[in-house]
């Protein structure tokens, strides 16, 4: 990426060469516009680019917006309520590291400082979160995996930027914990959606036909991860 930051009418973006590109192409993402470039493409015309698709950079540009508008912000308090399984749930304090977890309609959160801040209770909520998403998720992999007759060799769950899920070919599992923000029926269909990977390792017309097999209604859970993906923010 180059350092230089370039304005053409209200459109500010950025030049990126890549050895492997062989056209020019156009990205907009929350940090701007950004012009991809082959390695011996002169300057000029990834500028020339971005001006001739200056209206479709503008509506990226405007959809960008409107969706960052739509990423909640969390106040990180006991007594306030976050997302688990598509349900808001107050969070309470555990008075001891064992009582933590998610159940009967609330969070129990433990605390060691006895007036923790804002930062503590996001740290540990954050990690509340991904144990209990790997418990559930690793639960829901082994359920639909049976239905199938196939078998994994692990799950884990991180905090990807771009992936949801992602099944490799050793059998390996690895999911964004914060899909369990989502309402349970788009987690089911994500868990199915890597399980049947561990049968087809592409996207092919049998792997769609086993993903309906267990889950009849993935065409529009999957079009709400899709729209609402970035509305799954802790």
């Amino acid at each position: 990426m180059s350092g230089d930051l370039f304005t053409f009418e209200d459109v500010a973006y950025r030049l990126s060469r890549s050895p492997r590109r062989k056209r020019l192409g156009l990205v907009v993402t929350e940090k701007g516009a950004e012009v991809r470039i082959p390695q011996r493409c002169a300057e000029r015309h990834g500028h020339q680019f971005l001006r001739d698709n200056i209206q479709w950079v503008r509506a990226q540009l405007r959809g960008v917006a409107v969706r960052q508008a739509q990423v909640p912000e969390h106040h990180f308090a006991f007594g306030a309520h976050f997302p688990w399984l598509g349900t808001a749930l107050e969070l309470d304090r555990a008075a001891r590291a064992a009582d933590a977890g998610i159940r009967d309609g609330f969070i129990q959160l433990y605390c060691r400082t006895r007036e923790p801040d804002e930062t503590q209770i996001q740290s540990a909520l954050h990690k509340l979160y991904q144990r209990e998403a790997l418990a559930l998720l690793t639960e829901k992999s082994a359920y639909f995996a049976r239905q199938l007759g196939l078998s994994f060799s692990s799950v884990k769950v991180r905090r990807t930027r771009s992936k949801w899920g992602h099944c490799t070919t050793r059998g390996e599992l690895q999911y964004n914990w914060l899909v369990c923000l989502a309402p349970e029926a788009v987690v089911d269909y994500l868990v199915i959606h890597e399980v049947c990977h561990l049968q087809h390792h592409n996207h092919s017309a049998a792997f769609w036909a086993l993903v309906e097999s267990l889950c009849p209604d993935y065409r529009r859970l999957r079009r709400w991860l899709k729209d609402n993906g970035h509305r799954l923010k802790l």
